[in-house]
């Protein structure tokens, strides 16, 4: 039997979601936007704007988020309302029920789709990991968010392969780059750029002290192919290696493995994970791109001087504390995670969610 109690809890696992959306969107400018737009094209004078047809289109796109929004949070009001009208077994509590669960499903679909707004965002993207000084523990502390990173795209249905891995001298790794591929994988893993702390007792000290290590996590999306950059064969070299080091199946240790120098910036690629060379080869010219990509967009922020340090090198974004006490704080939103373990396990999805509504304020 349907009960009222059962429909509140089902309908409670989403008020989050609705809050979350609901704030979005008041920090937005999105409703002003599409007023705006809609006065303008009902103008008479309007059919002989020379941008009309750009004008349209986005107003179109407004139009649609704006749809969506008003379907999910009108639903959410009618059915909170419904659910009071019925009692425990009434025959249109199924219908409620059905209308909850469809609820649920869109409400989930459009708060990422809503948060995930941003050029690139829908792009595949590329993670490197560093780690910072401090030997050992340090490269220890990058495997283990290399480990968390590729966990999280297994629990998200993103696709991750080590393209490229460093070992540590004596554990860990000194660096590594993963390839993410699947829905909204950059917009998703955008926030992660920027500085990881880990405080913890050392399992390489005997004397089990405490040690504060770094890592670095830089995240560059993969360019669309119709912005690809087109680069002359002369501007870059290209060597042949055998792989090596750790990853284990992540890593073909066969000659295939691919390194890409471009010669005027002296940015180098590698790519060790594909059965091929070629495979490699292109796989390393889409990481090229990429950060050529960023180096062009760092320069016109330079030129302009807008303040874009918060995605700057050298910031540090989160806190892991394993000892004295055991929490994982972000330090942008500061959003708190009582359970390292299960973070480090892949669970970044709040963290996530809290810096992308962060960057709707601003």
């Amino acid at each position: 039997m349907i009960t009222t109690e059962l429909l509140k809890e089902k309908l409670d696992s989403i008020k989050t979601d609705i809050d979350l959306i609901i704030q979005y969107w008041n920090n937005s400018n999105n409703e002003q936007e599409f007023q705006d737009l809609e006065k303008q094209t009902t103008d008479e004078q309007f059919w002989q704007h020379p941008d009309q047809i750009k004008i349209l289109k986005k107003l179109q796109i407004i139009k649609t988020v704006r749809s969506s929004y008003l379907e999910v949070t009108d639903s959410y009001k009618e059915i909170t309302e419904l659910i009071t009208m019925f009692s425990d077994g009434d025959s249109e509590m199924t219908q409620i029920k059905d209308d909850i669960d469809q609820l649920i499903q869109k409400t989930k679909q459009f708060k990422i789709t809503l948060l995930l707004g941003e050029e690139y965002d829908q792009s595949n993207c590329f993670i490197e990991i560093n780690s910072g000084a401090g030997g050992t523990e340090s490269q220890d502390w990058a495997n283990m968010l290399l480990r968390m990173y590729l966990r999280f795209c297994e629990q998200n249905r993103l696709k991750a392969s080590i393209i490229e891995i460093q070992s540590g001298d004596e554990a860990g790794i000194k660096s590594a780059t993963i390839h993410i591929k699947g829905k909204n994988a950059y917009g998703l893993m955008k926030n992660e750029h920027g500085v990881h702390r880990l405080v913890r007792i050392s399992p390489f000290d005997s004397n089990k002290r405490r040690h504060t290590s770094f890592a670095a996590a830089s995240v560059i999306p993969e360019l669309p192919a119709a912005e690809k950059i087109a680069i002359d064969p002369k501007e870059i070299r290209i060597d042949t290696y055998r792989a090596s080091g750790a990853g284990g199946q992540h890593v073909n240790k066969t000659d295939s493995a691919v390194r890409i120098t471009h010669l005027a910036t002296n940015i180098v690629v590698q790519c060790q994970d594909g059965r091929s060379q070629l495979s490699n080869k292109e796989t390393a010219m889409k990481a090229l791109m990429a950060k050529l990509k960023q180096r062009q967009i760092k320069e016109e922020r330079d030129k302009t001087k807008v303040d874009k340090s918060k995605n700057e090198w050298g910031s540090q974004i989160r806190s892991y504390v394993l000892h004295p006490y055991k929490m994982v704080k972000d330090h942008r939103t500061s959003v708190e995670h009582m359970q390292p373990d299960l973070v480090l396990d892949g669970d970044l999805i709040n963290f996530i969610e809290a810096n992308l509504l962060l960057q709707s304020k601003t």
